[in-house]
């Protein structure tokens, strides 16, 4: 399955066809993301910046706050070290979510649902 590793079932792979917004400002973990007039994504959507500043990034952010004027608050479920205004920001269309289901009892996951207890992937 080419899902992200944040939002099973929504691929991310098309971006052309995704919302895209850039970072306005950054404060600890929380980003402001400034979207295109009619675009603006759903409260708990979740949001993907992925960049190559100095190092590989693919952070996930979820909307917190729509502000107006088109931006919304988000807040990063991981570190926000290296990011900078103004990079681009891909709406999901989703909420994030993480699997469910008897494979997953016993087992041990972070905030966006990646296995973090070394057995492998999670089936679901």
């Amino acid at each position: 399955m080419g899902s992200t590793p944040t939002t099973y079932g929504s691929e991310v792979s098309s971006i052309e066809k995704k919302n895209i917004g850039h970072i306005v400002q950054i404060i600890g973990p929380v980003l402001d993301v400034a979207f295109r007039p009619g675009k603006m994504p759903y409260i708990y959507n979740a949001l993907v910046v992925q960049g190559q500043a100095s190092k590989q990034m693919n952070v996930t952010c979820e909307v917190q706050q729509l502000l107006g004027n088109n931006r919304v608050r988000a807040v990063a479920m991981s570190d926000t070290d290296g990011l900078m205004r103004g990079m681009e920001v891909i709406d999901t269309g989703a909420p994030i979510s993480v699997p469910v289901g008897g494979s997953t009892l016993g087992r041990i996951f972070n905030v966006l649902g990646e296995p973090v207890d070394n057995l492998g992937a999670c089936r679901y």
